[in-house]
């Protein structure tokens, strides 16, 4: 009798609608991968098969929808890899990038698993390769930088008339008393101290010469009357910057004790490249400085090849480290560790890990999360095959027990 042969067909069926069944239950989770069953005929030196049995449930990796969600902590992955996570000491890894920063500054999943990178190096720097490590953002203030470098690119009008109508201002001497200084162009701008206050730095251009000009820098109003930090500004015919000026940049240098604040001197190179002298109005087409006061943490996005930046108050950011990525060859070999993870074996390979965006490795997506690759209207027409094939294998069962009675009745 084929009862043993339909049992088989049962179980096998049951399993199946097992597997879906799990399938649509995880429909709406996050980095969820769909299984798939697999089954073998059995046979045991005999014409007539013994029935089927459950060979394998293997998981489908293909990417899930990625769908937005402006949330800047929902991280998705677009392309191959898995982010790289510790849990309770152990290696796990996962396609789900909901993530939350905890108080001390760890990136972790709902679960608390924390998210794994590379971190900095000395010089502040993301040191990419080597073992990757959990990701911590500190939430340490930034403090100040004192600026020491500035450049600027300014066009002063060939067309003025040396000592002709020229402007003035009044300025305080840093050793006492008050002067006029004369100029035709004056621009200004922003520098810090070393203790991130903002000192306002003047430039006042007066033509002196056919290609020549003279130039003083005044800071919050005080002039160095030793003309310690004038310069001069020498052009060529053509109207361009001559040297020696544009190999020796002029050194600026005030001490804010003499102006009554802090006692932190103010040093900054200014960088004149690519001024000209033309007939045009005189003007400043670009202006930068590095210095910046300190400042408090704000936020922090994250790049797409994995960077975490951290956002300051001051409007400065800096890496607090990136997201790494693990590749294996044989993903369908990992084994599900439940809670949207798995755990590498060796049927998996070892894993590869790199940058996001290196490699055979996806980018991360900020602000978005990949969806389930959960197919419904495939699950379902499959739960209706798999009900099919048991309720044929329970027929098979009542059909066999039929004859069987018919048998026992004979007489």
């Amino acid at each position: 009798m084929g009862f043993s042969q339909a049992l088989s067909g049962l179980n096998a069926a049951a399993s199946k609608l097992d597997v879906l069944g799990n399938n649509i239950a995880n429909s709406q989770t996050v980095g969820f991968k769909s299984s798939n069953t697999q089954f073998a005929d059995v046979f045991a030196s005999s014409k007539v098969g013994l029935g089927t049995r459950v060979s394998a449930t293997l998981q489908n990796f293909n990417a899930g929808n990625i769908e937005a969600t402006d949330r800047e902590l929902d991280l998705a992955i677009s392309g191959q890899g898995f982010y790289r996570f510790e849990q309770s000491g152990e290696i796990v890894y996962s396609r789900n990038g909901q993530l939350s920063l905890t108080p001390d500054g760890f990136l972790v999943n709902s679960q608390g698993a924390r998210l794994m990178g590379y971190g900095l190096n000395a010089a502040g720097a993301v040191q990419v390769g080597g073992q990757p490590q959990v990701l911590n953002v500190p939430a340490d203030e930034m403090p100040a930088s004192a600026t020491t470098d500035v450049a600027t690119t300014l066009n002063l009008d060939s067309r003025e008339v040396i000592g002709n109508e020229l402007s003035q201002v009044d300025v305080n001497n840093l050793g006492g008393g008050t002067q006029t200084l004369d100029y035709h162009y004056s621009n200004n701008f922003t520098a810090y101290d070393s203790l991130g206050n903002p000192r306002n730095i003047t430039v006042y251009y007066e033509k002196t010469g056919s290609n020549t000009w003279d130039a003083k820098v005044v800071m919050d109003g005080a002039y160095d009357e030793t003309n310690a930090n004038d310069f001069t500004v020498t052009f060529n015919q053509n109207g361009t910057l001559a040297t020696p000026l544009a190999g020796a940049m002029p050194q600026i240098a005030f001490n804010s004790a003499a102006l009554g604040g802090d006692p932190e001197d103010l040093q900054f190179e200014l960088d004149l490249a690519g001024s000209t002298q033309f007939g045009n109005e005189s003007t400043t087409s670009a202006l930068t400085q590095n210095g910046f006061t300190s400042g408090a943490l704000v936020g922090i996005t994250i790049e797409n090849d994995g960077t975490i930046v951290r956002n300051y108050a001051n409007e400065q950011s800096q890496p607090a480290g990136q997201i790494a990525l693990a590749f294996f060859r044989n993903p369908e070999g990992l084994k599900p560790n439940g809670d949207n993870a798995w755990t590498a074996t060796a049927a998996s390979g070892q894993e590869l890990v790199g940058a996001p965006g290196t490699g055979l490795l996806g980018s991360v997506e900020s602000g978005a999360i990949e969806t389930s690759n959960v197919d419904m209207a495939r699950q379902l027409v499959d739960m209706i095959v798999s009900q099919r094939a048991y309720q044929a294998n329970s027929q098979t069962i009542k059909t066999q027990d039929e004859i069987l009675q018919t048998a026992i009745n004979l007489r």
